[in-house]
């Protein structure tokens, strides 16, 4: 994608379509990433742009870059509204900011009448994504990244280099300020950025091309499944039953994961949903939390008989 106007309105309608008369919200921290999105989205879409800004309150001087943006977007007569959490810290704290910051968003959304949101995720964004998933054994879903289109949420720089937007922001002199929990290495992405700071052979681009590639294969696995699971998975008694178990392995898991989610089972880890696989290819019979999977030549799905007590 070309920064600039006319390669971020390409970069919008390969996602959404036609852009004529379509209401967007910038999610801007005062970083420069949204800082130089805010910028070219006001320009390439001229009176159709809004700001939104989440203070969450967890650094002294959020309050103060919060209100950076909003004397900018002022000058710029862009609609700019700072938004807060409406819940109490709690666990993971980026977990926790992440939620807050996109369920008031989206209540922002709705109320202002704004059709989608844009945030500024990036090439570097999606390399560092794909790279903490592939350490932690993701599988297509996982490795296809931060998608494009997500919801109401759309990510049009998903193209471009960290670098190329913070020098658009330095030439277009658009104020921003760095949130330095970008660079704690108490964060796992901070110290993901951190260890590929010298690693000038990585590609985020291409990265980016395969992380699409991926999300594209995702989309056609779905659709795949979604027919197989009318033909093939059917309510018994109080479980589910898939009559066909001569797919492929990564249909045979998501076949599962679909009858476990009809039964309303919590979500399993991967490694479980394999080793039940296994066991299930092989005839016998495994545990899946409340559920007890059999095998054979027609796998079922019933509660699990109640534990003995002692």
């Amino acid at each position: 994608m070309q920064l600039n106007e006319a390669g971020l309105i390409a970069a919008t309608q390969a996602i959404i379509g036609e852009t004529q008369g379509v209401r967007f919200g910038v999610a801007v921290s005062g970083g420069p990433d949204s800082m130089a999105l805010l910028a070219l989205a006001a320009r390439a879409f001229a009176g159709q742009v809004a700001a939104v800004t989440m203070d969450h309150g967890l650094r002294a001087a959020s309050a103060d870059e919060a209100a950076m943006v909003a004397d900018w977007c002022a000058t710029q007569a862009i609609p700019h509204a700072i938004v807060t959490p409406d819940a109490p810290v709690s666990g993971n704290v980026q977990g926790w900011a992440r939620a807050q910051r996109y369920a008031a968003i989206e209540t922002w959304r709705v109320a202002q009448g704004i059709d989608w949101i844009m945030t500024a995720h990036h090439a570097d964004d999606q390399l560092e994504t794909m790279l903490m998933r592939l350490n932690r054994g993701s599988g297509v879903a996982g490795l296809a990244g931060v998608r494009a289109r997500s919801g109401r949420v759309i990510r049009p720089l998903l193209g471009v280099r960290k670098a190329d937007l913070l020098a658009y922001a330095r030439a277009q002199a658009l104020p921003h300020v760095d949130d330095p929990s970008n660079s704690d290495l108490r964060f796992d992405r901070a110290a993901m950025r951190a260890a590929l700071a010298g690693a000038d052979w990585l590609d985020p681009q291409a990265a980016a091309r395969s992380a699409a590639a991926l999300a594209e294969a995702e989309v056609a696995l779905d659709w795949s499944v979604r027919t197989l699971a009318e033909r093939h998975v059917r309510a018994q008694g109080d479980g589910w039953a898939l009559d066909r178990t001569d797919l492929p392995r990564e249909y045979l898991r998501r076949l599962l994961l679909v009858m476990l989610e009809r039964a309303g089972s919590d979500t399993q880890r991967g490694d479980t949903i394999d080793r039940a696989i296994g066991a299930a290819q092989a005839g016998r019979r495994a545990s899946l939390g409340d559920w007890l999977l059999s095998g054979g030549a027609v796998w079922t799905l019933h509660p699990a008989p109640p534990r003995r007590a002692f």
